[in-house]
C-alpha cells in the first residue's frame, strides 16, 4: 500500500484529497497546524471525517517547525508528498504579510527538505492562478510568463515555483506545481466569496460585490480539482535528454524533472452569474453592496487546462450551476439553516 504524505490535511482542499485518495486504496499521513485564520472547528470536522478511516492518521503541527514536520516524514517515510498546506487568500496578505512569508517560503522549503532527504517518487506542490497577475492574455496557459505578481501571496506561490524547480533540477527530484483556479464546493472555507455570499443571502446581510460585479473566475469544483490531483500523481515528470524532446505545449522544464500544471474549468463565469446561481438555490435576492475593484485583485482569471487533459485525459467537468446546488444543500445542512 503506497503512503501518500498530505500537507494541509484538515483544510478544505486536503480534506477531499485525503477523502479520495483513501477511496482509492492509499494510505494517508496528514499534517495540518489548525490554525485560527479561520473558525478552527470546521477543520476539526474534517479530520474526525477522514479519522474514521483506518488508513489516515495525521499530525498537528506547522511547516515551520521543520523538527516537527521531518520527524514525521522519516518515521512514515512516504512515497508521495502531496503539499497543500499554506497560508491562503489573496486580500489577507495585504494585512499579514508576514504569515505569508513563514508558511509559504519557509514551510515550502522544510517541506522540500524532506522531500530531498527521503527521494520520494513524486513531490506535487500547490501553486495558484494568482502567479497570472498583471496578465491579460486568456486562458492562462502554463506557456505565458508569471513576472507581475500583484500581491505578496502571489509572489510567494511564484517563489516556491522556482525553489521546486532549482531542487527538481539539483536533486532530480520529480515535481508538479499545480495552478488552482477559483476553487468551491462543500466543507469549503468560510472566508471564500461563495461561503460569504451564501451566507448573507440567507441571512439578509449585504453582499459586497467588487468592481460593480464586472468580475470573471474560473470557477472550478473542488472534486474535479482533487481528482485532477490524484491523476497527476501517476504522471511524475521525467528530466528530458534534451529540449526538443518537449512536446509542443509542455511546460516540462528542459533541465529538471518539473512541471506546472493548471487545475481549472477551462471556463470564465461571470461573478453576477455566480452570484444569480446562489439565489435560485436559496430561494431569496441577495442584498447587493457594489463596491470598486481591491488592490490586489484581477478582473478576470480562466484556464487553458489542455495540459491537463493531456496528461491524465482528464478535465475538470462540474458546471458552476450544479457545484454551487452542491455547496448550498450542505451548507444549509451543516448550519441548519
Amino acid at each position: 500500500m503506497k503512503t501518500i504524505f498530505v500537507t494541509g490535511s484538515a483544510g478544505f482542499i486536503g480534506f477531499h484529497l485525503s477523502q479520495l485518495l483513501l477511496e482509492e486504496g492509499f494510505r494517508v499521513v496528514g499534517y495540518d497546524g489548525m490554525t485560527d485564520y479561520y473558525d478552527v472547528r470546521i477543520k476539526q470536522r474534517r479530520h474526525q471525517m477522514l479519522l474514521q478511516h483506518p488508513h489516515f492518521t495525521c499530525t498537528e503541527g506547522m511547516l515551520e517547525d521543520f523538527d516537527r514536520l521531518h520527524a514525521l516524514a522519516l518515521a512514515e517515510k512516504p512515497d508521495v508528498i502531496v503539499h497543500l498546506a499554506a497560508q491562503a487568500g489573496v486580500r489577507y496578505s495585504l494585512e499579514n504579510p508576514r504569515a505569508y512569508v513563514d508558511a509559504n517560503l519557509t514551510g515550502a522549503f522544510n517541506v522540500m527538505e524532506c522531500a530531498r532527504e527521503l527521494q520520494v517518487d513524486h513531490l506535487l506542490m500547490a501553486s495558484t492562478s494568482s502567479v497570472y497577475g498583471a496578465n491579460t492574455e486568456m486562458p492562462f496557459s502554463e506557456m505565458h510568463k508569471v513576472d507581475t505578481p500583484l500581491t505578496l501571496y502571489a509572489a510567494t506561490k511564484k517563489a516556491n515555483e522556482a525553489m521546486a524547480h532549482s531542487y527538481a533540477h539539483l536533486w532530480n527530484l520529480p515535481t508538479t506545481m499545480f495552478r488552482f483556479f477559483t476553487v468551491y464546493g462543500p466543507w469549503g472555507r468560510p472566508d471564500m466569496a461563495l461561503f460569504k455570499f451564501t451566507r448573507g443571502i440567507l441571512e439578509g446581510t449585504p453582499i459586497d460585490i467588487y468592481n460593480d460585479g464586472e468580475m470573471y473566475r474560473d470557477f472550478t469544483y473542488v472534486s474535479d480539482l482533487v481528482r485532477g490531483i490524484r491523476l497527476l500523481i501517476d504522471a511524475a515528470p521525467v528530466r528530458p535528454d534534451s529540449a526538443d524532446d518537449i512536446a509542443e505545449g509542455d511546460s516540462l522544464s528542459p533541465v529538471a524533472p518539473f512541471r506546472t500544471v493548471n487545475i481549472g474549468n477551462g471556463d470564465k463565469v461571470r461573478l453576477l452569474d455566480f452570484i444569480t446561481a446562489i439565489e435560485a438555490e436559496c430561494g431569496r435576492e441577495a442584498v447587493r453592496n457594489y463596491l470598486p475593484i481591491q488592490p490586489g485583485d484581477v478582473p478576470a482569471t480562466w484556464a487553458d487546462a489542455s495540459l491537463l487533459r493531456t496528461l491524465t485525459g482528464y478535465s475538470p467537468q462540474t458546471p458552476f450551476r450544479e457545484g454551487v446546488a452542491r455547496f448550498v444543500a450542505w451548507y444549509r445542512d451543516y448550519y441548519g439553516v
